[in-house]
């Protein structure tokens, strides 16, 4: 299958604010930073992002794979609906997960592995063909038997723009179209403490103060993301399907995403500032914002500052790669631009269809 969208790419170089909040926290609980040019920078982690991709993926109402370490128990589960009885639908489950992860301990895999439902429902299939007798497979049948069923359009699109990586059966590695790098903020940024009480409803008379008493740190950044989708990975992924509907599933997700994180007591529920989204032929090019933004006359806030830091740097970038930066159609929202997201999305189609 000719693939016409090898080596394009669309690269969306995103800003955007946030106030009080702990998007993404560190092993002790404390927002993750970085030493970016010699200072401190807010840090929220790719994997974290993209989780919260994947997962608005979901709320938009696409099918997404599952990325478990159950995976007998999900095949165990389809072969009981099929009429396996119950020892051998466990059994069969714990042979597929022994095909794909090194190590099953009481029926869970040492490792997290993506597998779609199309994949589950066609192994139980197969099973359910010899009888549910487990060891009527080779690890590599199941693997190969896996890697055919698996339908990137319809419930496994997210593997299809992350990846898949199984180190014991390599021939079902599927390289990531997607590339997230970790959002930084532009600017210098000082992780505060947030010191709170709470107060017994019930307590009794003599009893005065608060029940409890602790702290939370959090920060405020304006972050710059670099999201890169490549076109031409994405088409091989997909197996010839629509690629351009399948951009539109994933910079709907992108653009609402926000990471999980104490939403429940901080509500970062801030949406993009600024997006400059480019359609070009190419390596990646992230901006590294290495010189931390700070506000001027012309810029008066952090916003604005970062902005103008993101343009320079692209208008740099390009005069710098010359013929070989590759563009075919630069779009950008927000910051005075009229355009909606449906604006952009039906654009980006409109320039893929013409590729």
């Amino acid at each position: 299958m000719s693939n016409k969208y090898i080596n394009t790419r669309i690269e969306f170089h995103i800003l955007q604010s946030f106030p009080v909040s702990c998007l993404n926290r560190d092993d002790v609980g404390s927002p993750k930073t970085a030493m970016v040019g010699g200072v401190q920078r807010a840090r929220v982690s790719s994997q974290c992002w993209k989780r919260a991709v994947r997962l608005a993926m979901h709320d938009l109402g696409v099918t997404i794979a599952n990325r478990t370490r159950y995976v007998a128990a999900k095949v165990q589960e389809h072969c009981a609906r099929l009429g396996a009885l119950e020892e051998q639908a466990r059994l069969c489950g714990e042979a597929t997960a022994a095909a794909f992860t090194k190590k099953v301990d009481s029926g869970v895999s040492d490792t997290l592995f993506f597998i779609s439902d199309s994949e589950t429902a066609a192994l139980a299939a197969a099973f359910a063909a010899k009888g549910f007798v487990a060891d009527s497979f080779a690890a590599k049948d199941l693997q190969k038997l896996c890697k055919n069923a698996i339908n990137p359009i319809h419930d496994g699109l997210d593997i299809a723009l992350f990846g898949r990586m199984v180190a014991s059966a390599p021939e079902m590695n599927i390289e990531a179209a997607a590339a997230f790098a970790h959002a930084i903020s532009t600017h210098k940024v000082t992780t505060e403490v947030d010191f709170f009480t709470a107060v017994d409803d019930c307590r009794q008379d003599d009893q005065t103060g608060s029940a409890h008493m602790g702290t939370v740190e959090f920060n405020s950044a304006t972050y710059y993301r670099y999201v890169s989708c490549d076109l031409g990975q994405l088409a091989e992924n997909l197996q010839g399907e629509d690629v351009a509907s399948a951009v539109a599933v994933f910079v709907k997700a992108l653009f609402i995403a926000v990471p999980a994180a104490r939403q429940a007591t901080m509500a970062a529920a801030c949406p993009w500032d600024y997006a400059s989204i480019v359609l070009r032929k190419g390596q990646r090019l992230q901006m590294p914002f290495t010189t931390a933004v700070r506000t001027s006359k012309e810029c008066p806030d952090l916003m604005s500052a970062s902005q103008a830091a993101l343009q320079d740097q692209l208008v740099a970038k390009e005069k710098m790669f010359g013929s070989m930066y590759g563009k075919l159609a630069t779009l950008t929202i927000g910051a005075g631009s009229q355009a909606s997201i449906d604006d952009i999305i039906s654009s980006l189609q409109q320039a893929i269809t013409q590729i």
